[in-house]
C-alpha cells in the first residue's frame, strides 16, 4: 500500500511529461478538412464549446467562441458527424463536404440530461436510481464559503441550513434525514474523483460550535456541475460511504480545439444585522428586579414593607449600550481570474481566487485564497491522462460565543444594563463569569490557518471503443494551524498572567481506483445496451496532530508558548484502511426497459476481526412507459418514466480508527512511577451500520415539455448502529461500543420545473421543490439526554425522533396568581423529574424551496425563496435572560416586561419571584422560574419555521458588439440582495441557527450566535 501511491504517481507523470514534449510530433494522414458553425437553432446564437466527433471514434473538436469549428482527420467524406452541447439535444448529421451549419435544439426534457453516476455517466432517462443535478451556475456569482450551504433549497431530499452567520463557518447538509446517532450523518463528498474528508480540522474554537464548514476550501465558481446521490441504487456502489448521501462535484475543464478564454469576476458586498439583540435597559432591570423581590418576600409570607429594596430609584439608573458596539457593516471582497481552452491534443482550465469577509459581530473574519489547475492530454486516440489540482490557503480570525461566558456576544448581552463598561479609572469592567466585550473585541488571538491540497492523477486507456481501463490516485491533504493567546486583559488570561495554545492537525487522505467500463449497444435495430464496470478501491485515512499550552508570561507582547512559565504537550496518531471491490451492470432493452444492479465489499481496518467485511447490493428497475402505445395515445405525456430501487450501503464514518480494539492508556501513575490502565473494552464482532432503502419515483413532462416534474417516495431503515451501550459498572466501563439500535427516515419528494414563456427575446422559468422527511428511533438500549451544557434538554429516545426536547409542559399561567402551571403527566398530582416529556424536536417536517429566472434580451432578473416548516428551536437566550430576578448577575429581556403583575392578565410569562419552597407544587410559585422546573419550560421553545427571500438578483449582459468594441467578449454586471426578508413567528433574531453544532444529535439550539447577515453587493464577469 505505501509504495503504491508513488509509483503510480510516478508512472503516470512520466507518461504526461513525455507527452508534453512530443504532442505534435508525427501527426496523422489528413484526408479531409471540415469547417462549419455550431448555433442555437431558435436564437441563431454561436454555441461556444460545443464538441463534435465522428461518431464511432475518439477524435473531437470544440466549436470556438463565435461557434466557429475547423475539423481535420483522416477519414474521408463522407461521415457521420456528432454534435452536443450542454443543455442541447445531441445531433447526428452527415456531412460530405465544407462548411457546414449545424442549428441544435434546447434540451427541454431532463430526462436526456447526461448524468454522472456511480463511476460512470449515463443519460438521465436510464438511470434507475434517484438523482438530483445542480447546474454549477446555481452555486456561483455568490461569495459564500462553501457550494454546500448554496443548495439550500435548489434540490429535493437535500436539507441544508446555516449554523451562524459567521463566515467559513459550520453548515448542518443532510441528505434525507439523520441516519445515525453515534456515526456521522454528513454525505460523502467526491470532487473530481476524490473522496475529501468533511471532518472539521479546527480545535482553536470557543462554545460548542461547529467551528469551520470543510467543504469551504472548494471555489464554488470552479464548478460545472452537482449530483446528489440519494437512493442505495445510486449509493450502493459507494458501499460503506453512501449511506448518507453521495455528492459527486465536477469541475469545470477546457474543451478541445478552443482558442484561449480569460474570465474575470469580481464582487463588492456589504452585510448587515437584520435584527440586532434587545435588553432591558437599566430603568426597567431595576423595576424587575424589585417587583421580584417584592413578590418573593410575599411568598416567604414576609411583608413587602419590611424589605429594603435594591433599587430605590430605579428612574435614575443609567442604560449603557453594548449591543451597538458589536455589530459592524461587513464588508465581502471576493475576485476570480481563470483561463480555460485547448488543442487537439490537450486541455486544461487553471483558476485563482481571492476572497475577505467579515462578520457582522465583531471581530471575526474568513479569508480564502484558492488555485485551481485542470489538465488532460491525449497521447493517442486510445490513451488519456490528466490532472485535477486544488490549492487552498484559509485563514480563519475566530470568536467564540454560543454557550462561553466569555464569549463576545455573552459579555455584551447578559450583564445588566446599568452597569458601566468602564470602572472609574478606564479599564475594562467585568460581571459575574463574564467578559468585558470591548476588551475581548480589541484582544482577541485566535487564528485558524489552514493548508489544503485536493488532487488526483489518472490515466484512461480505450482496448476497443466500448472497453475502457482507468486508474487514478488521488489525495487530500489538509494542515491546520490554530494558534490562540489569551492576554491579561481579557479574562481567559489574568488568573494565568497570560495563556497560550498552539495545535497543528493533519488530515490525510489517499484513493487508488481501478475501474473497468464496457458499454455496447448490439442486437436487431440495436434493441440491447449493456453498461457495466468493475473495479477496487484502496482508501487510506491519516491523522495526526501536536499541540503545547503554555500559561504565564512576561509581557502581553510575549505571545509563544515557548516562552511561558509554565507549559505542556501532547500529541496524537491514527490511520485506517479500506479495501473495496465493487461491480455496477445496466441493462436497457428497447430503449425502454432498463434493469440495474451493483454489489461492493469493503472490508475495513476500523471493525472487528469477525466482522470486518460487509456487502451492500442494490437493484432498480426502470421503465419508460412514455414510449408505450397505450400512453402515446393519451397525447399528454411528452417523456413518461416510472422507476424503483432498492438496496443496502453502509456506514463506517464518524467513529475512532480504533474503535473495536481494546486500548490501554497512560497515565494511570502511582507513586510518581508510570502506568498504564485499560480505556476501552474490545469489540471482535464490531461491524457497519446499514441503512436499508427502498425507493419509488417517476419522471414526466407534458405541454411540449414545458413542465417537468419528478417525485420520490423513499423508506430507508438503518440498523445495527454504531452505539455506546451502558455496561454494569463491576466491568470498570460506563460504556461498550455495540451493534445495537435502529433509525427510520421516510418521506416525499417533489420538483417542478416549468417554462412559462419562451420567446425569442424574453423568457421565464420557475423551479419548485418540496422534500417532506419523518425520522424515528425505532430501537435504542436505553435513554440518552444530553445538551444545553449538562441540563439535558435534549433526548434520544426510542419512538421519537432525534433532536427531540424533553422539557415540562407549561399549559398556562394562572391569570388568578400569577403562577404557571404544567402537564402533569403521570397524574400523581405533584410535578416531578417524571412530568419532563417530549414537547418538539429540531427537525421539520418539511423543507422546499421556488427560484424564478426571466431574462429579456440583455437583462436578468431571478429570486429565491426558501421555506421550512415544524422545527423547534430552544432559545437558551430567552432561558437565561426571562428569568424572574433568579439570575442576579444577568440583565432581562424585553420579553419579561410581559410577565403576569395583576389578577386577570392573561400571558405566558409567569409572576417574577425567586421562592423555592414547595418545589413539587404544580401552580406554585417555585416552579415558575425556579423549583423542580428550574426554567427547564416549554415556554422558552419556539417555532422555528420560517420563509425567506434567500436571493433577489437584477444583471445585464451588454451586446456582443458593445462588449466587442472595448476588448471584450462578454460583460454582464449585476446587484443582488441576499436574505432580504424572513417571515417566522420565531422570537430570536433568526430562525436559521445551530449553536450547539458540534454535536449532530444536540441541533435546534439559539445561544449567543451571530445571526445570518442581510447582505447587498456588486458584481461584474467579464470574458477576453
Amino acid at each position: 500500500m505505501k509504495s503504491l501511491f508513488p509509483k503510480g504517481f510516478c508512472v503516470t507523470l512520466l507518461a504526461l511529461w513525455v507527452q508534453l514534449g512530443t504532442a505534435q510530433v508525427n501527426p496523422a494522414t489528413i484526408k479531409s478538412r471540415l469547417q462549419g458553425t455550431v448555433l442555437d437553432a431558435k436564437t441563431k446564437q454561436p454555441l461556444a464549446g460545443a464538441v463534435l466527433k465522428i461518431k464511432g471514434t475518439t477524435h473531437a473538436v470544440s466549436a470556438d467562441q463565435d461557434g466557429k469549428f475547423t475539423f481535420s482527420t483522416g477519414q474521408a467524406f463522407p461521415y457521420t458527424l456528432q454534435v452536443s452541447y450542454i443543455g442541447y439535444l445531441q445531433k447526428e448529421t452527415v456531412v460530405d463536404g465544407t462548411p457546414v451549419t449545424i442549428l441544435l435544439e434546447e434540451n427541454q426534457v431532463q430526462l436526456n440530461d447526461i448524468v454522472v453516476t456511480g463511476y460512470s455517466t449515463q443519460q438521465r432517462k436510464y438511470i434507475a436510481g434517484s438523482i438530483s443535478s445542480v447546474s454549477g451556475k446555481v452555486v456561483q456569482d455568490q461569495p459564500a464559503g462553501g457550494f454546500n450551504q448554496l443548495l439550500q433549497g435548489k434540490t429535493t431530499g437535500v436539507q441544508v441550513s446555516s449554523n451562524s452567520g459567521v463566515p467559513g463557518g459550520g453548515i448542518t447538509f443532510r441528505v434525507r434525514g439523520n441516519n445515525s446517532i453515534n456515526a456521522s450523518v454528513d454525505p460523502l463528498y467526491i470532487i473530481d474523483g476524490v473522496f475529501v474528508s468533511n471532518a472539521d480540522p479546527i480545535s482553536a474554537g470557543l462554545g460548542n460550535q461547529q467551528a469551520s464548514n470543510p467543504i469551504a476550501d472548494l471555489n464554488p465558481s470552479d464548478i460545472e456541475d452537482i449530483q446528489i446521490l440519494k437512493d442505495a441504487n445510486a449509493t450502493a456502489i459507494y458501499g460503506s460511504l453512501g449511506a448518507n448521501g453521495v455528492i459527486i462535484v465536477t469541475t469545470k475543464r477546457g474543451k478541445r480545439n478552443t482558442n484561449a478564454r480569460i474570465n474575470f469576476n469580481t464582487i463588492q458586498g456589504w452585510s448587515t444585522a437584520v435584527d440586532k439583540f434587545e435588553v432591558a435597559n437599566g430603568p426597567d432591570v431595576a423595576r424587575l428586579t424589585n417587583e421580584s423581590r417584592i413578590n418573593t418576600a410575599t411568598d416567604n409570607g414576609i411583608d413587602p414593607g419590611t424589605i429594603t429594596l435594591p433599587f430605590p430609584d430605579p428612574a435614575s439608573l443609567p442604560t449603557y449600550d453594548r449591543i451597538e458596539g458589536l455589530f459592524r457593516t461587513a464588508k465581502t471582497r471576493n475576485y476570480e481570474l481563470s483561463t480555460q481552452g485547448g488543442t487537439d491534443k490537450s486541455t486544461y482550465y487553471i483558476s485563482l481566487g481571492y476572497l475577505n469577509q467579515e462578520s457582522i459581530v465583531k471581530p471575526s473574519d474568513y479569508t480564502r485564497y484558492a488555485g485551481r489547475l485542470n489538465y488532460d492530454n491525449f497521447l493517442s486516440d486510445k490513451l488519456k491522462v490528466g490532472t485535477s489540482l486544488n490549492f487552498t490557503r484559509s485563514e480563519r480570525n475566530l470568536s467564540g460565543s454560543d454557550n462561553n461566558p466569555t464569549g463576545v456576544i455573552n459579555s455584551a448581552l447578559f450583564p445588566r444594563s446599568y452597569l458601566p463598561i468602564y470602572n472609574e479609572d478606564g479599564t475594562f469592567a467585568r460581571y459575574g463569569s463574564f467578559d468585558n466585550h470591548i476588551a475581548l473585541i480589541e484582544n482577541l488571538d485566535n487564528k485558524a490557518v489552514g493548508w489544503r491540497t485536493i488532487g488526483n492523477i489518472y490515466g484512461e486507456y480505450s482496448f476497443l471503443p466500448e472497453l475502457k481501463l482507468r486508474s487514478s490516485w488521488s489525495i487530500d491533504n489538509t494542515s491546520e494551524y490554530d494558534n490562540s493567546y489569551a492576554n491579561t486583559l481579557i479574562s481567559a488570561g489574568i488568573a494565568t498572567k497570560g495563556s497560550a495554545s498552539s495545535a497543528e492537525n493533519k488530515n490525510l487522505v489517499l484513493t487508488n481506483e481501478q475501474v473497468l467500463t464496457y458499454i455496447k449497444t448490439f442486437g436487431e435495430n440495436k434493441q440491447h445496451n449493456l453498461n457495466a464496470l468493475i473495479g477496487n478501491t484502496i482508501n487510506t485515512v491519516l491523522n495526526e496532530g501536536t499541540s503545547a499550552t503554555g500559561t504565564g508570561f512576561a509581557a502581553n507582547s510575549l505571545r509563544s508558548v515557548a516562552v511561558a512559565a509554565t507549559r505542556s504537550g501532547s500529541s496524537f496518531r491514527t490511520s485506517s484502511k479500506l479495501l473495496s471491490f465493487f461491480s455496477k451492470v445496466s441493462y436497457t432493452f428497447k430503449n425502454k426497459y432498463i434493469l440495474d444492479g451493483s454489489i461492493r465489499a469493503d472490508g475495513s481496518s476500523k471493525f472487528g476481526a469477525n466482522k470486518r467485511w460487509g456487502y451492500f447490493p442494490s437493484g432498480g428497475v426502470a421503465w419508460l412507459i412514455g414510449q408505450e402505445d397505450f400512453i402515446k395515445n393519451l397525447n399528454f405525456f411528452d417523456d413518461f418514466k416510472i422507476r424503483a430501487s432498492l438496496g443496502l450501503s453502509g456506514n463506517q464514518n464518524g467513529i475512532g480508527a480504533y474503535a473495536a480494539q481494546g486500548l490501554w492508556s497512560s497515565g494511570a501513575n502511582y507513586l510518581e512511577q508510570p502506568g498504564i490502565a485499560p480505556t476501552q473494552l474490545a469489540n471482535p464482532d464490531l461491524t457497519w451500520e446499514t441503512t436499508r432503502q427502498f425507493n419509488l419515483g417517476a419522471e414526466f413532462s407534458v405541454f411540449k415539455n414545458r413542465l417537468g416534474i419528478v417525485a420520490d417516495y423513499y423508506n430507508k431503515y438503518t440498523y445495527d448502529l454504531l452505539l455506546n451501550v451502558p455496561v454494569p459498572y463491576r466491568s470498570g466501563f460506563a460504556s461498550y461500543l455495540q451493534n445495537y439500535g435502529a433509525v427510520r427516515n421516510k418521506g416525499y419528494e417533489l420538483g417542478l420545473n416549468s417554462t412559462n414563456i419562451q420567446t425569442e427575446n424574453f423568457s421565464w422559468t420557475t423551479n419548485f421543490n418540496v422534500s417532506f422527511n419523518k425520522n424515528k428511533i425505532e430501537k435504542l438500549a436505553s435513554d440518552i439526554s444530553l445538551g444545553a451544557s449538562g441540563r439535558n434538554i435534549s433526548i434520544l429516545k426510542q419512538g421519537y425522533a432525534v433532536n427531540s426536547f424533553q422539557l415540562y409542559k407549561q399549559l398556562y399561567v394562572d391569570p388568578k396568581t400569577g403562577n404557571a402551571v404544567y402537564e402533569d403527566v403521570n397524574n400523581d398530582g405533584i410535578i416531578t423529574s417524571a412530568d419532563r416529556q417530549i414537547v418538539g424536536n429540531a427537525l421539520p417536517d418539511y423543507t422546499g424551496g421556488l427560484t424564478n429566472n426571466i431574462t429579456f434580451k440583455g437583462l436578468d432578473f431571478s429570486f429565491f425563496f426558501y421555506f421550512q416548516k415544524g422545527n423547534k428551536i430552544m432559545n437558551m437566550n430567552d432561558f437565561f435572560m426571562v428569568h424572574g430576578g433568579t439570575q442576579a448577575n444577568i440583565g432581562f429581556l424585553p420579553r419579561q416586561l410581559d410577565r403576569w403583575q395583576q389578577p386577570g392578565d392573561v400571558t405566558d410569562i409567569p409572576r417574577l419571584t425567586t421562592y423555592s419552597g414547595n418545589p413539587t407544587e404544580n401552580g406554585g410559585a417555585a416552579n415558575n422560574y425556579g423549583g423542580n422546573v428550574a426554567s427547564l419550560s416549554s415556554r422558552y421553545l419556539e417555532d422555528g419555521s420560517f420563509l425567506r427571500l434567500k436571493t433577489l438578483t437584477l444583471g445585464y449582459t451588454f451586446p456582443s458588439a458593445v462588449s466587442r468594441k472595448i476588448g471584450m467578449n462578454k460583460l454582464r454586471i449585476y446587484a443582488q440582495g441576499t436574505n432580504l426578508l424572513t417571515f417566522t413567528n420565531y422570537g430570536g433574531l433568526d430562525p436559521e441557527v445551530s449553536s450547539q453544532s458540534n454535536n449532530q444529535n444536540t441541533a435546534g439550539y439559539d445561544w449567543a450566535t451571530v445571526p445570518q447577515p442581510r447582505t447587498f453587493q456588486l458584481g461584474a464577469s467579464v470574458t477576453f
